[in-house]
C-alpha cells in the first residue's frame, strides 16, 4: 500500500538502523563497570558488624549504615513489603529475590570505603531503592555505584514500516451478549517491533500494546482472571469498576494468579493498568489497555474505531519517563501507522473514533484535519451533540480521560488526524482516514 504521508510528508524514507533490546533494556539499571574498595585496600579488623535492614514501602530502612573500617559486614535483611525485592552492593555481594515476609542474610565482606547498594527488581533502584555503606575510619570517598552506558538508538516516526506491515486493527469491539463477562488476561514480556527497525520487549497483557479493548453496557459484570507468565511482579486496575484495591490490585509474582470482579456503573471508555509500583514504570513498558461501557441510548455507525494515544521510551528507562521524554507518541503501540494502513470509510458516513489517553505523561488534543466534529463526548458526558448549532475541532483529554467523537466525512480523500500537540504529532501521534466514494 502506497504510504500518503500527513503535511506533504515524502515517501521512501530509508529504514532506522535495527536496533534489538533485550530485558526491557535490563533497565538500564547496573553494568559491568562497578567496581569497589576490597578488603586487601584495609586491614581487617576481624571483627563481625552485624545490621539489621528492612525493606518496605519500596524502600531500606535505614537507608544508610555505617561499620567501622575493617569489619565485616552481615546485613540481616528483611522484607516485610507485599512484593519480591533483593539487595545487590557493588562489591558483586547479592542476595537474591527475596519473597514477601521472609529474611536473609548478606555477607557483604571487609568493608574499607563506602559501598552503594540498591534492588536490582526493573525500576527499583530508579525508584529509590538504594542503601549507602558508610565507614567510620579508613577512605571515605564517595559510593561506588554504576557507571555504565546507556544504550542509544533512535525511532525515525517517518520511516515506512515495509510492505509486511500490519497495523493493529483500530475497529472497535461489539458488545458480547449476557451481562457477565468472563476474561482471562496473562502478563507476557514479549519481543515486539515498536517502530519501523526497532523491536523491545515489552510488558503486555495478551501479548499486545495496548492489551484487548473490553466492552460491555451499565450494569455488566466483568471476572477477569490474571495469571502472571512474566519474571517479575505485575498487577492491574480497572478504572471501569469501583472496589477496595487492597486484594484485586495488588502485585502478583511470576506463575500466580488473581480474579478480579467488577460491575460497571457508569459509561466511558476506561483505562486499566498494572498497579504495581513503580507504575510509571510499568505503564511506560506497555501494560495499559481500555474498556469500553456504552452510554444508553448509543446509536450505531457506520465505522466504529478505538484509538490509544501512549508514549513509548527506547530502553524502558525510568529516569527518562521521570523528564517526560518520550522517543514516539503513538496510536495503539506503534507511531504513525495509520498513515501507512489508514483507517477506511465512504463518503457520507457517521464514524465514531474512541479515543483514550494512556498517558503514562502526555496529553493529547485530537484533531481530524479536514472535518468538524458534531458528537463529543469525554469523561462520562456529551459536550456537544448534532442537534447543537455549534461544531468541534478537538478531542482534549489528559492521560487517564476518555471519551469519543462522531463526524461525517463528506466526500472521498484523505483525511489526517493528529493529536494536535504537534511535537507529538511529530513524534508519531498521526494517522490517515482514507474515504472513498460510495
Amino acid at each position: 500500500m502506497t504510504e500518503r504521508p500527513l503535511g506533504g510528508m515524502a515517501a521512501g524514507l530509508a529504514l532506522v538502523v535495527l536496533a534489538v533490546l533485550t530485558g526491557v533494556g535490563a533497565q538500564r539499571l547496573t553494568g559491568p563497570t562497578d567496581t569497589a574498595v576490597t578488603a586487601t585496600q584495609v586491614t581487617p579488623t576481624g571483627h563481625t558488624t552485624t545490621i539489621a535492614v528492612t525493606v518496605d514501602d519500596m524502600r531500606f530502612h535505614p537507608a544508610q549504615v555505617t561499620v567501622p573500617a575493617g569489619d565485616r559486614l552481615v546485613i540481616a535483611l528483611t522484607n516485610r513489603d507485599q512484593r519480591r525485592h533483593d539487595l545487590i552492593l557493588a562489591t558483586g555481594a547479592k542476595t537474591g529475590p527475596i519473597a514477601a515476609g521472609h529474611s536473609t542474610h548478606l555477607d557483604a565482606g571487609v568493608i574499607g570505603a563506602p559501598v552503594q547498594g540498591w534492588c536490582s527488581l526493573p525500576g527499583h533502584r530508579q525508584a529509590g531503592m538504594t542503601l549507602t555503606i558508610t565507614t567510620t575510619g579508613g577512605h571515605q570517598d564517595a559510593p561506588t555505584t554504576s557507571t555504565a552506558p546507556m544504550p542509544t538508538m533512535a525511532v525515525d516516526p517517518m520511516a515506512d514500516p515495509g510492505p509486511d506491515f500490519q497495523a493493529r486493527d483500530a475497529t472497535a469491539p461489539a458488545a458480547p451478549a449476557g451481562r457477565l463477562h468472563k476474561i482471562d488476561l496473562h502478563v507476557r514480556e514479549v519481543p515486539l517491533e515498536v517502530a519501523p527497525g526497532v523491536r523491545q520487549t515489552m510488558w503486555t497483557y495478551n501479548g499486545t500494546v495496548p492489551g484487548p479493548v473490553l466492552r460491555g453496557r451499565v450494569g455488566d459484570t466483568f471476572e477477569v482472571t490474571l495469571t502472571n507468565d512474566g519474571t517479575v511482579d505485575h498487577g492491574i486496575d480497572f478504572h471501569a469498576g469501583t472496589l477496595s484495591p487492597d486484594q484485586p490490585m495488588r502485585p502478583i509474582e511470576p506463575g500466580q494468579s488473581l480474579t478480579y470482579r467488577f460491575t460497571a456503573t457508569k459509561a466511558g471508555i476506561w483505562m486499566y493498568h498494572c498497579s504495581t509500583m513503580p507504575m510509571l514504570l510499568h505503564i511506560g513498558n506497555g501494560m495499559y489497555g481500555a474498556v469500553i461501557i456504552d452510554p444508553p441510548g448509543l446509536a450505531p455507525v457506520a465505522h466504529e474505531y478505538v484509538l490509544v494515544q501512549s508514549e513509548l521510551y527506547l530502553g524502558g528507562d525510568l529516569a527518562t519517563m521521570r523528564a517526560d521524554r518520550p522517543d514516539a507518541v503513538m496510536f495503539n503501540g506503534y507511531p504513525a501507522q495509520y498513515t501507512h494502513r489508514p483507517l477506511i470509510a465512504r463518503a457520507g458516513d457517521r464514524i465514531r473514533l474512541w479515543l483514550l489517553d494512556a498517558g503514562p505523561n502526555r496529553q493529547t488534543s485530537f484533531h481530524v484535519v479536514g472535518a468538524q466534529f458534531d458528537t463529543v463526548y469525554s469523561e462520562g458526558r456529551y459536550q456537544l451533540r448534532p442537534s447543537d448549532p455549534g461544531g468541534a475541532q478537538v478531542l482534549a483529554l489528559a492521560p487517564a480521560e476518555g471519551g469519543f467523537v462522531e463526524t461525517v466525512l463528506p466526500a472521498a480523500g484523505h483525511y489526517p488526524f493528529v493529536s494536535h500537540v504537534m511535537a507529538d504529532a511529530d513524534r508519531g501521534a498521526r494517522g490517515i482516514i482514507e474515504v472513498s466514494n460510495r
